[in-house]
């Protein structure tokens, strides 16, 4: 694996972009003291070595009708974590699914417009070939829910 070797530039950059990722490139070099040529050829640089996967928006998904949010553990026969793991990533509500380690194989996160959709998904995640168990835990206040980690 390469690891990415990140200046303070880069540093600096990726937190305008994560920040706001719509923001042009002449105001991230304006807010950075740096020619916008600059910040143009290391964000093309940083995606071309794939640093940047994409650029996305921020949803507040309790505004657009999906308040709940469910984090559900899921438990697999011997080695069939990842295909049931990419079973699991097709479904519609599901937004991210993790192989880790521990009592558990799988977390999957997802989010619902109620508590029918959410008993429906744990339901048919749970009737996957090689599902041994699931474990949903219901999120009630969201604490922090961002990527930035620079």
């Amino acid at each position: 694996i390469h690891m990415f070797e990140a200046d303070k530039k880069d540093i600096e950059i990726l937190r305008e972009l994560c920040n706001d990722s719509r923001r042009s490139y002449r105001k991230i070099a304006r807010n950075l003291g740096m020619a916008t040529s600059t910040v143009i050829n290391r964000v093309n640089s940083m995606a071309k070595e794939g640093h940047i996967k994409s650029s996305t928006l921020s949803l507040d998904y309790e505004k657009l009708g999906y308040p709940l949010t469910a984090l559900i553990e899921v438990r697999a026969s011997k080695s069939k974590q990842l295909q049931i793991g990419s079973e699991i990533s097709k479904i519609r509500n599901v937004h991210g699914v993790y192989n880790i380690t521990g009592e558990s194989d799988l977390v999957v996160i997802a989010r619902f417009r109620n508590r029918e959709d959410l008993s429906n998904i744990v339901k048919s995640i749970g009737a996957l070939e090689f599902v041994e168990r699931t474990n949903t835990h219901l999120v009630l206040n969201v604490l922090k829910d961002e990527h930035n980690i620079l």
